[in-house]
Parts: C-alpha cells; structure tokens; sequence
C-alpha cells in the first residue's frame, strides 16, 4: 500500500468532501493508497513541509503556488477540482453599491497589512471607473463577516461565495459581493492540488490512481447527493440539523468541477496581475508551474 499524505489548505470542510468519500467507500485502498488528510495549525508551508518529508501532496489556491513558483520553490499544480465564487463583501448598511466607492474604506483581509488585499480593492477601482485610494488595513484573521458585522471594516476580502456569503445571509446581514472575475481581478478562487516535481515523476502511477479517485469522488458528491452529505456530516461530526453548515454544503457541492485541467492563458494572465500590482517581481513560466498530463 502506498502511503500520500496530503495537507489540506484549511480546516477540514466541505471543500473536502471528495477526499472523505473516496476514503469512506475504500476506494484509495482499493487504488493501492493509503491517503492520510493532514489539517494545518495555522498557515501552511507546503514546500518547506515537503522537503522535510512530512507531506507528498498539498491543496492550496493558484495565487499562492505562482507565488512561491516564482520566489524559487520546487512545487508545481496538477489538478484542480474546485471553483467557487469570490471576491469582496460589502454589507446593504454601507452603502457600498460598487467597487469605485471601496476607494479610501477599510479593508478586512487575512493577509493585512500586505499587498494582497488592496491590490484587489484597487484593481476593482480601477476597472470601475474609479480613483485607487488608500486603503485602511484591518487584520480580523479569517473572521470576515465578524469584521464586518462588529464595524471593524467597510470591506473584506478574500471571501468566497460558498463560505463567507451564505453565512452573512444567514446572520440577516444582507451581503453584497463583487466578484473578482467581474472586476478586472485574475479568478483565483479556486483549489488546487501541488507538489514536487520530482514526486510526480518517482511516483507517477501513484498520483495517477490519486487523481482518478479524487474525479470518483466529485462524481459521487453530485450524483449521490444524500449519501454523500451523510457521509460528510458523520466524518466531522457535523450537526446534520445545522441550517448554516447544511447551507454550506450545498452550495459547496456546485463548486467541484469535472475540469481538472488550467489554462497557460490562465496563469499568464495571473502572473502579469502579480507583477502588475508589485506582490511578485516575475511571472513564472507556464510549465515551471503547472502540468496537465495527470488531468486529462
């Protein structure tokens, strides 16, 4: 039995649900594997873990791996299989309507006071018609809707229409979200799996069954709808009666895509954003950061 120790990008969710699935139904063991989830504590650094050896694969978002690609690390994307919706999240009490009034507001981002978050806000602005202005930093960790439920900010980013959008219609706040697709923002609301490319080529066949799992899973997670919800909600010991986290699953369910594949037009366009808006000093090269032969 081969042994994969894949690292999750956060805490256990229904993001995973095709993972526990496959694990479930003994699909990985009947694939030769034995897949182990590993949960980070804080922020994980896959490619410092890999080279340690603690993990083989890691789920993580495009914007992160062009970034480590391009300050050296070894690490290269081979399949995605989630695409959600996200962007920014203003509240009606704002009286936000577009992104040109995001100019000079405070904005609640994970990452603060770094480059992400008003490289977004100011790309919107921009494609808005608008003046980029200073932005006001505000760090709530990854508590978004608390952010901007308690006035610590008029903005938070990145939020995702699975997660962070349907938990504030739930707490009667009456979200609105500007996606970054419609607004000048390279799409990177996605997952992805990565790793080393020495690992793809010493264990092809390996990431290979891997792979051919995972698309078994997403099928499943569509075409066996209440099975698979049992199965997630007994393997976390998630209340099954929760309304939020039963709306949660839902709407994530729609994001697993059947297309595992990404595009060079893709990361060309991502890259030159980085570039653009100075979070990386050079675009990395299509095939230093991502291969397709393991989605096809």
């Amino acid at each position: 039995m081969a042994r994969l120790r894949v690292a999750l990008e956060w805490f256990l969710n229904p993001d995973h649900v095709p993972f526990l699935i496959a694990q479930e139904r003994g699909w990985f063991a009947a694939a030769g594997l034995e897949v182990e989830l590993v949960e980070p504590e804080e922020h994980f650094d896959a490619f410092t873990a890999m080279q340690k050896g603690e993990i083989d694969l890691a789920v993580t978002e495009p914007i992160h791996l062009v970034q480590d690609v391009a300050r050296g690390e070894g690490l290269v994307g081979f399949a995605r299989f989630l695409h959600t919706n996200g962007g920014v999240m203003v509240l009606e009490r704002s009286g936000i309507t577009r992104p040109r009034e995001l100019a000079g507001k405070r904005l609640q981002y994970p990452g603060a006071p770094g480059l992400g978050g008003p490289a977004i806000v100011n790309t919107m602005i921009a494609h808005d018609g608008g003046e980029p202005g200073e932005i006001t930093p505000v760090n709530n960790g990854f508590l978004h809707t608390d952010a901007l439920a308690e006035d610590k900010a008029d903005a938070a980013t990145l939020v995702f229409y699975n997660f962070e959008v349907v938990e504030a219609r739930h707490r009667g706040l009456q979200p609105r979200m500007f996606a970054l697709k419609d607004w000048g923002v390279p799409d990177f609301c996605q997952l992805i799996l990565i790793a080393q490319p020495s690992l793809l080529e010493s264990r092809e066949d390996d990431v290979r069954a891997f792979v051919e799992v995972l698309r078994r899973g997403i099928d499943a997670t569509k075409q066996e709808p209440e099975a698979c919800r049992e199965i997630y909600f007994r393997r976390t010991g998630t209340d099954p009666n929760d309304a939020l986290m039963a709306d949660i699953y839902a709407t994530t369910v729609g994001c697993f895509t059947h297309d595992l594949t990404m595009s060079e037009a893709y990361y060309e366009h991502l890259g030159a954003w980085l570039v653009e808006t100075e979070q990386c000093d050079l675009g990395p090269a299509y095939d230093d950061v991502w291969t397709n032969r393991f989605a096809l």
